[in-house]
Formats: C-alpha cells, structure tokens, sequence
C-alpha cells in the first residue's frame, strides 16, 4: 500500500508538472510560420510527451538516445529491425527500417507516417497513426494499396529473446538436476535461484488454490510468472522495450489464462452462474452478475498487469524528462535539478525492481485462483478449500 500510494503521489505531481509544460509548447506551436518559427522548427525543444511516448509504444528499432553531430544535423543511436511487408497490389517485401531514415525518405514504394507528417498533410487520425507503413506513390498515400505489416517490432524482438532467456535458464537447470546436482548435493549457481521460486510458486500458490490437482497446473503458472517475470526485468533496461506495459501482451497472457479457466470448469460452477442459490426475484440479476463475473476476471488479469508496468516506466521518464524541461527554461535551473530528479529516479527504479517480481507472483496467483474456483466442488464438498484467498 505504501509503494502504490508512493507512485500515485508522484505520477499525479508529474503528470501535473509535465501537463503545465507540453502545454506550454503546444501553444506556442500555434503562432503563424514564419522564417523565424521555420528555424525553431528546425532545431525544436525537448518533447517530454513525445519522449514518453517514444518509451512505451511500440517501435521498429531498438532506440537509445539522440545527438547532434559536428554537423549540426541529428543523429539517432539506435538498432533498426527487419521489416516484412506484404501488399496483394505489391507483393511481398523485406528490408531494414533504417532504410526510412527516421521517416524522412520513402523507399520502394513505402513511407513511415509519423506525427508531423499526418498534421502536416490533414490526415485521419482516426485512420493513421504515428509509425504506421503506407503505400506512397508521387509523395502521396495510394489508398489503392493494402499494407498488411509483418514485421519484427522491438516488442516482438524482445519477447523472443525472453523466451530463448526462458529456455536457456530452465534447460541449464534442468541439466543439472539430471547429473544430481541439487538431488545427492546442495545446488549450485542458477539452480540455486531458481529452485526458492519454483518451490515458492508450488507451495504458495499452486498448492493453496488448487488443491490435489496443482501438478496439472502448476508447468502452466511456472511458465507464465517466469515470463513475465523476464519480460519486466529485461524492460528495466535502458532502450529496451516495455512489453508488459503493452495492452496486446497482457490481452494474449489473459486470453490464455482465461481459455484453461473455462476448460478447467465443471457442472457446479456452471450451476452455479446459471442458477444462483438465491430467492427466485434476485436470480435474473445475479444471473447477468455472475455471467459478466466470467469475462471481468481476465479483464482483470490484463489491466492489472498492463496499467502497473506501464505507470512505473512513465514515472521514470518523467523524473528524467524534468531535467531536460527545466533546462529548457534555465540551464541553471536544469542543472540544479539533476540530482534531485536523479535520486527519485533510482529510488523509483528500485521500486519498479519489486513492483516486476510483484506483477509477476500477483498475474501468477489470481490465476491460479480462478482456476480453483472453476473446478471446486459445492460447499458441502469434503476437498473444498477456502475462496477468500487475499489478492495485493
């Protein structure tokens, strides 16, 4: 409670502060072009919401950090990935994102919208969005043209290399416990980290929900805390991507989740949606409670997950992003700032350390909550265990 009160105290004072700023710019922005805006558009301040932004969307590249060059020109510090697009007008194609130069150029008949470009050109936000690959043809959008994208985006990436992580770590673990080690001696190394989790898991959350049956689920909860536990370790990093704190990932983990609770129901629990034990007037209100209660647990499931994760990251850049405003309006004043935004971002960042092991046991345990609660018995029922599990 004292870490969710923490973070909400500092997302509304940041959200506050950064909301004053962006503001700030974005009426500043509406004066009329002239030559003198024309050259402030050229060499335009920091954008804290773009930066945010920037952070926790998806992407096509692996992006680092911005600097200007002896030049006077912009450049980015980034890892551009493969992108596979395919068109029935076009057919089929592959390249490097770095080929778009950041948006500024077409190539092979594509264009990556940005932003600007969809103000600039009066488009549909409704219909584009900021990163989206579309058909050009004379510098202009071929609506003709059906773009479906393939590609390999860094939240994909990121996903594949947490799942090779995932194998890597179990297999070596797995080995060992083949050659003995941790059976005839003490575990060493990894198994050593490894083997409290696992028994944590089993002990504290598999065995109390489900029962007898918690060998049948528990490879299911393992797999799903140790990713997702992997995936909110690895996004910590800087320039890699949030993927926990993408509404697409924790949709999939949530469908998933809730398909096993389904399949993992019986005739009691079913009875029990379709016909309460309650007097005959507040059944048909109960009935719609308990059949909108079906699909609320994985909605649960999902934002629970997504909206943690996501938060934690926009504090981060916020705190960060409050030097770089600061600095706009006074250099001083950017500098004096530092170490205190530096400080509440350490202190933050370690919270986030928690808060990733925290999402995981919490999505790991509600899980397997469900999935009791699906296949128990009537209360009567000898193996019956207690309902009332207390949720962080």
């Amino acid at each position: 409670m004292v870490v969710r009160s923490i973070k909400s105290l500092l997302a509304l004072s940041f959200s506050v502060v950064c909301l004053f700023f962006v503001t700030s710019a974005f009426s500043q922005g509406e004066m009329p072009e002239t030559k003198s805006s024309t050259k402030q558009e050229e060499k335009k301040g920091f954008d804290a919401s773009e930066v945010i932004f920037g952070h926790v969307l998806d992407a096509h590249e692996f992006h680092f950090f911005s600097y200007e060059g002896s030049d006077g020109i912009e450049h980015e510090a980034s890892i551009p990935l493969p992108v596979f697009l395919y068109s029935p007008q076009k057919g089929f194609s592959a390249f490097m994102f770095s080929k778009f130069n950041h948006g500024e150029t077409d190539y092979n008949g594509y264009e990556l919208l940005t932003n600007k470009k969809i103000v600039a050109q009066s488009l549909d936000a409704t219909k584009y969005t900021d990163g989206q690959i579309v058909a050009v043809k004379n510098d202009v959008i071929d609506t003709s043209v059906k773009v479906f994208d393939f590609s390999l985006t860094r939240n994909v990436v990121q996903m594949i290399i947490a799942l090779v992580l995932l194998i890597w770590i179990m297999l070596a673990v797995a080995k060992r416990y083949k050659s003995g080690q941790g059976i005839t001696s003490a575990p060493k190394g990894t198994q050593s980290l490894i083997e409290p989790v696992i028994i944590f898991v089993q002990d504290d959350v598999a065995k109390p929900n489900l029962g007898d049956k918690y060998q049948k689920y528990l490879p299911y909860l393992l797999t799903v805390f140790f990713f997702i536990l992997i995936n909110n370790l690895v996004g910590l990093i800087p320039g890699t991507a949030n993927v926990t704190g993408n509404i697409a990932f924790t949709f999939v983990l949530a469908i998933i989740s809730f398909i096993i609770i389904l399949f993992s129901s019986n005739k009691h629990y079913w009875g029990h949606i379709v016909n309460p034990p309650v007097p005959v007037g507040i059944k048909p209100i109960l009935i719609i409670v308990e059949v909108l209660g079906i699909f609320t647990k994985p909605v649960a499931l999902m934002i629970r997950l997504f909206a943690n994760m996501v938060a934690g990251h926009i504090i981060i850049i916020c705190l960060i992003s409050l030097i770089f405003i600061f600095g706009a309006i006074s250099t001083a004043v950017g500098w004096g700032f530092s170490p205190l935004s530096i400080a509440f971002t350490i202190f933050i960042y370690f919270i986030e350390i928690l808060v990733a092991f925290l999402q995981a046991y919490i999505f790991t345990n509600l899980t397997a909550v469900f999935i009791g609660q699906a296949f128990e018995g009537g209360h009567d029922d000898a193996n019956h265990h207690n309902e009332n599990v207390a949720v962080v």
